[in-house]
């Protein structure tokens, strides 16, 4: 076959092809239109039918709504219409109140009417009556009536002493109850020593040839140790014995010391002397800050400044009536302790409180002023706790207590400072407190004999029995210890008995 023919017929064929397609992708579109009006038809259907149905879904909860309303208007008509009525019956209850209250005024006012007469006519009674026992008794009303108050105030302060005497005797006996068991226990759980430790002031020399190597030549020896210690040294007739003299004790230990190693090197003069004093000071300088940690240790008071250790140190030097101080601050600390935990106070103010309350009889001597409120000056300047500033400074009575440690660590005090062997007293002071003692007793009047015993610790007074009844022997009493308080300084307490004894005497002839 020819090409051009060949080519002919694919042409038609081509044409024919397309014709073909055209004609299948018309007939298709046409179908799928009328497919989709179709389903356009039914959406639309779907949309009025459910129009429809809101519409009246619509008005069902439009009427619903209506007869809710109708409902809660008529609901609160009706609960108005309610409390108007009450609102009414209140009014009228109101007005019925208020008319039954001006009938009670009207009815107060007339009574107060009446006894205002009455009053009246009372006073002019009682007049004429005080006028007619005026007459009959023959004494004014003033008179009569500063009589019965003589009276009554006489029966009533006798009264007065009765019930306060039972309740003195009472309480007396339940405090002294609870505080002998609480001293019982802080001394049963304190151990103390019965001897008390002395300070030494003597050095006892090998013999008395050392007495003239001590003066040395023209009295240099004697004169740089004196200076170099600011203790005097006495040098009399007292075999193989120097005594040293002054009121600082640990210039005085520094003496001791330094005395006794030149004693015991042989070498003796005034540049071997300042360099002995300067090794018996630092000596002496550990010994008191050692002491004073120990004491600190041993009352379980840790954290104390170095400066109140070394002052504490100090007091190891320090003797009171005979009482090592030292000895005596850690035993009152101890018993502090004991009583405080025993009543429910603070234990360790307690326990610092009794270990620094003696802490200004390091300087008392430098320093001007009691020796508590030289120890609260201390205490003050190094920040301690303020119970225990207050606890040193009135442990003496010199200020008020401000906390319960306060006089718990004084009673600790007396404790430790009166039991027996804990002081020593010398003889002229324990005659004349015994003396003052007898003397305040016989200042008072109705007061026969009176007698200082049990060294002092208690004193018995006889009254005349025609003059003391027993309720003023009980005021006697009373008396009698306020002015020892005031007058006399002592240790412990001291007990005022007033003895009043009535004897009826007759002979048989």
């Amino acid at each position: 076959m020819d090409t051009p023919v060949v080519v002919a017929v694919a042409l038609v064929a081509i044409v024919g092809g397309a014709v073909l397609g055209a004609l299948a992708r018309s007939m298709w579109a046409s179908q799928g239109m009328k497919a989709a009006r179709a389903e356009a038809r039914r959406i639309e259907a779907e949309a009025r039918a459910r129009q429809k149905e809101l519409i009246l879904e619509a008005k069902d909860e439009k009427l619903r709504l209506g007869r809710e309303a109708e409902e809660e208007a008529r609901a609160r008509r009706t609960e108005l219409a309610g409390q108007e009525r009450r609102l009414v019956q209140r009014d009228e209850q109101l007005d019925q109140r208020s008319e039954m209250l001006e009938q009670r005024d009207r009815k107060l006012l007339e009574r107060e009417r009446d006894l205002d007469k009455s009053k009246e006519d009372l006073a002019r009674a009682t007049q004429d009556q005080v006028a007619a026992l005026e007459r009959v008794a023959g004494l004014s009303a003033d008179d009569a009536k500063s009589m019965l108050m003589e009276a009554v105030r006489a029966e009533a302060e006798h009264d007065a002493v009765k019930i306060a005497r039972a309740i003195e005797r009472s309480a007396r006996e339940e405090a002294q109850d609870k505080a002998r068991d609480i001293v019982l226990t802080a001394m049963q759980r304190v151990a103390a020593d019965h001897t008390a430790e002395h300070t030494v002031s003597v050095v006892h020399l090998p013999s008395d040839e050392m007495k003239g190597r001590i003066i040395g030549r023209e009295g240099r020896n004697i004169r740089a140790l004196e200076q170099a210690t600011g203790i005097d040294l006495i040098i009399d007739d007292t075999p193989e014995t120097v005594i040293l003299s002054g009121f600082d004790p640990v210039r005085r230990e520094v003496a001791r010391i330094a005395l006794t190693k030149l004693l015991a090197d042989g070498r003796i003069h005034p540049g071997r002397i300042e360099e002995v004093v300067a090794k018996a000071r630092a000596e002496v300088e550990l010994v008191m800050r050692q002491a004073g940690e120990t004491a600190a240790y041993e009352a379980g008071v840790p954290g104390l400044p170095a400066e109140i250790i070394q002052l504490l140190g100090r007091l190891k030097y320090r003797t009171s009536y005979g009482q090592n101080v030292l000895n005596h601050v850690v035993e009152t600390s101890h018993l502090a302790a004991v009583i405080a935990a025993e009543i429910g106070a603070d234990v360790q103010i307690a326990k610092m409180g009794g270990l620094l309350h003696d802490i200004g009889k390091a300087v008392d001597h430098e320093v001007e002023g009691p020796h508590a409120a030289i120890g609260a000056q201390i205490a003050q300047r190094h920040n301690l706790p303020f119970k225990v500033i207050n606890a040193i400074a009135a442990h003496h009575q010199e200020v008020e207590y401000a906390c319960q440690e306060a006089p718990i660590v004084q009673v600790a005090d007396a404790i430790s400072a009166s039991r027996p062997g804990a002081r020593g007293e010398g003889m002229d002071t324990y005659v004349k407190r015994l003396e003052d003692l007898q003397a305040i007793a016989e200042s008072f009047g109705g007061v026969e004999r009176s007698f200082a015993v049990q060294a002092g610790r208690e004193v018995r007074i006889l009254v005349r029995p025609e003059e003391i009844d027993d309720l003023t022997a009980t005021r006697l009493a009373r008396d009698i210890v306020k002015k020892i308080e005031e007058q006399l300084t002592y240790p412990g307490q001291i007990k005022v008995t007033v003895i009043r004894e009535t004897r009826a005497v007759e002979y048989a002839k």
